[in-house]
């Protein structure tokens, strides 16, 4: 039912979830005026096409996350990096500003978008969390960093004894964050003796439409899947004035694209439209940072008839495999990561990345919620190091250790 589906809903991720992230993104609105913050979310969008080409090309069904809560949860990450790690994370994340720059542009944005997400307008919140091992040293500037401009205290788990308890304390604090619509995001088994540092985030969205759709208007009607295929499904209908636009694609028939406002207009949602059943790839193509800014800034305003349909979608991935395509590779190694930053040590790594996301679109607007979480991992021995215990015969030898010749051989049967 849905190969096609994502004609519609692939670019609600792009305008919900990273809506969540920039308020006005790609709208006519002015550019932040905050030099440093108007780089984050330059970032955060470019990171997001990226993320989305692997995710999409993984599969060619639906698809829905949120860049913004993978992308702040990296960056909490990338605030504990050093050397070349820190290097490789930044150029994924395309990072342009420095470690403390940074820092307190993600303080300003955080602190922007809960603000008005407090407005009454609409539901918005983002929620950071640090959860670590009892005991574990972090260094106090890495905790700073996290607390002052993340908002992402350090609660203290028993991961070595209890990593079940461990584990179930994030999933519910993450559900809470999420309104309930994020559950279980660390699955059974991804923590364990070695889990030193798991850093969570969440973000949650309610929006009305500014203008409503009319429920008795909703009507079961076909939607093309796929050339010559087709379901019924229950299409919203209205009639409103709203920005539009139609564009020409390169060699191909073209886009529309429209521009729904949730109520306050200062969130929206944007959908991309090709004018072809079998358009999606080559819109994909050409799918760019520069691109979706040209087409939604020249976008008028009549009044358009609408159809939409109703849906609701839920998606999850270990992102690990992804990131290490997109170029992160040193962070995921337990030999080589260096997140010195975090403990002023060499023996912490990324284990795994964990997202969920969820999203409903109606009558009456959007619900969306999504939440990250980056298990950091202990390269040293376990927590519960091997016994050795010689009490029973043994072979034993004496050998240079530059050359490796051995200089003396025995065994010991009765040490008496």
């Amino acid at each position: 039912m849905f190969s096609r589906f994502r004609h519609v809903w692939i670019y609600i991720t792009l305008s919900v979830a990273i809506s969540m992230s920039t308020v006005h993104l790609f709208a006519a609105a002015p550019q932040p005026p905050d030099a440093n913050m108007a780089s984050v979310v330059e970032s955060t969008n470019q990171f997001a096409l990226d993320l989305y080409a692997k995710l999409g090309a993984a599969s060619d069904g639906n698809l829905f996350f949120s860049p913004e809560s993978i992308s702040t949860a990296l960056s909490m990450t990338y605030a504990g990096a050093s050397g070349d790690t820190a290097v490789q994370m930044g150029k994924v994340l395309h990072l342009n500003l420095a470690p403390d720059d940074l820092a307190s542009a993600q303080a300003t944005l955080i602190k922007q978008l809960n603000d008005a997400g407090k407005s009454g307008l609409y539901q918005l919140s983002i929620a950071n969390r640090l959860w670590g091992q009892q005991g574990y040293h972090f260094l106090e500037g890495f905790l700073k960093t996290l607390r002052d401009d993340y908002q992402a205290d350090l609660e203290q788990l028993d991961f070595q004894t209890q990593p079940e308890q461990a584990r179930q304390t994030i999933n519910d604090w993450v559900e809470q964050a999420t309104q309930g619509k994020i559950k279980d995001l660390i699955p059974q088994g991804l923590l364990n003796e070695m889990t030193r540092l798991v850093l969570t985030n969440a973000v949650y969205f309610k929006g009305k439409w500014q203008q409503p759709f009319k429920p008795d208007a909703t009507k079961p009607a076909a939607f093309f899947l796929s050339v010559g295929k087709q379901a019924d499904v229950p299409l919203m209908y209205q009639k409103q004035r709203c920005r539009f636009g139609k564009f020409d694609l390169a060699g191909q028939a073209g886009l529309q694209v429209l521009e729904l406002p949730y109520q306050g207009d200062e969130l929206s949602m944007i959908v991309l439209l090709p004018n072809q059943t079998d358009g999606l790839s080559a819109l994909e193509k050409q799918l760019t940072v520069e691109n979706l800014q040209q087409w939604t800034i020249n976008l008028e305003q009549p009044e358009v008839k609408i159809w939409l349909p109703k849906f609701k979608l839920s998606a999850e991935f270990q992102l690990r495999d992804v990131l290490t395509d997109l170029g992160i590779t040193l962070a995921f190694s337990s030999d080589r990561a260096d997140f010195s930053g975090m403990d002023g040590q060499h023996d912490l790594y990324i284990s795994a990345v964990v997202h969920k996301a969820y999203v409903e679109v109606n009558e009456e607007g959007t619900e969306a919620a999504a939440a990250t979480g980056v298990v950091v991992e202990d390269k040293a021995i376990p927590a519960n190091p091997p016994e050795f215990r010689a009490d029973h015969p043994f072979l034993f030898l004496i050998r240079d250790k530059k050359t490796g010749c051995i200089l003396f051989m025995g065994r010991v049967i009765d040490p008496r």
